[in-house]
């Protein structure tokens, strides 16, 4: 099968880690096809990535500034039948493409994610909980094993197939990340949308498949955490409102009920060993859940005065998956100029 891997970034002081990001691409045991970059309306990251990002096709971002328009981008700049998604600050092993394409052998899955782990940039954050990885882009304590069905996958690690995007179209613009507004959800609006669509293919879970997201100083924080956890209930509502809430809060009312309360009963059985560690912990899995719940209640209402246009992009795609008739390049071409 044909493999594109797309990466978006909007700002050059992530250049170094982008770097790394395109040169794991370029280690794997299965190599891509194609590794496409999107760079979301910054002229100066577009020059210098034009000039030394060599084995990618780079494209600017052509729709809404932000994520859901950078991907979009490049996913009618792509080729491949598999299209892969991984972040500008994440670096993957060097067998992580080849697991994450192993589950598309059985057609019924449309896409697939693979595992995320911290990649501290500091020492490790013990008092950190695990239910709440999903700031730091992580993957969290509470997903399921191996080949088991997900709502969606997490888009710093994820694969879906061409077919998803030719049935249903593009990323929603409007609840996607712009810049550094902690947005996001947009992949799970996506993926529920083409579960609808195609009720008999499901997307699934691979924890073989690894990647390495940096996690600086900044995102441990309290005023960072506050942030993701209201932003996250506002993106939730916006998903909610073009799925409805059934679908749209279907996992987070399962970690809500159980994996939450998992970890903060250890915090208390921890607490005569480890107090302050196990009381940080517990405060922040109260505050997370409250903060957040406060967000989709915000979001609700901004919501009901202005709703979201549903629906993504249309996008325009090759007939084939396979060759370059689209004009980006094959996997180790470097664009002249």
């Amino acid at each position: 099968m044909n493999v594109t891997v797309i990466i978006c970034a909007y700002t050059l002081e992530r250049w170094d880690a982008l770097k790394n990001a395109v040169g794991s691409c370029r280690a794997q045991t299965r190599r891509p096809d194609q590794v496409v970059v999107v760079i979301d309306h910054n002229d100066e990251l577009w020059d210098r990535a034009t000039r030394e990002l060599e084995g990618a096709a780079v494209v600017a971002n052509a729709f809404t500034k932000g994520l859901s328009g950078a991907r979009n981008t490049g996913v009618e700049a792509s080729h491949g039948e598999i299209i892969v998604f991984l972040d500008d600050d994440a670096f993957a092993d060097p067998d992580w493409l080849a697991a994450l394409c192993a589950p598309f052998e059985d057609d019924t899955v449309a896409g697939v994610g693979g595992w995320i782990v911290p990649e501290w940039q500091q020492d490790a954050a013990a008092w950190f909980p695990e239910t709440y990885y999903w700031i730091l882009g992580c993957s969290y304590r509470g997903l399921p094993q191996s080949g088991a069905t997900l709502r969606n996958p997490i888009g710093a690690n994820m694969a879906i197939r061409r077919r998803v995007f030719a049935a249903v179209g593009g990323f929603t613009s409007g609840i996607g990340r712009i810049g550094k507004v902690p947005l996001g959800c947009e992949e799970t609006e996506l993926c529920i949308r083409y579960t609808a669509f195609a009720p008999g293919d499901r997307f699934v879970l691979t924890r073989d498949a690894v990647v390495h997201h940096l996690v600086p100083p900044s995102r441990l924080s309290w005023r960072y955490f506050r942030s993701r956890c209201w932003a996250e209930g506002l993106s939730k509502a916006a998903v909610s409102s073009l799925v409805g809430s059934k679908s749209g809060l279907a996992s987070e009312r399962v970690h809500l009920a159980r994996s939450l309360p998992r970890e903060l009963g250890a915090c208390i059985r921890q607490l005569p060993r480890h107090p302050r560690e196990a009381a940080t912990k517990g405060s922040l899995i109260l505050a997370g859940a409250s903060i957040a719940a406060a967000g989709l209640v915000r979001g609700n209402a901004a919501l009901r005065r202005e709703p979201i246009k549903p629906g993504g992009d249309e996008l325009k795609l090759s007939a084939s998956s396979e060759g370059d008739s689209d004009g980006t390049l094959p996997f180790g071409a470097r664009r002249a100029g």
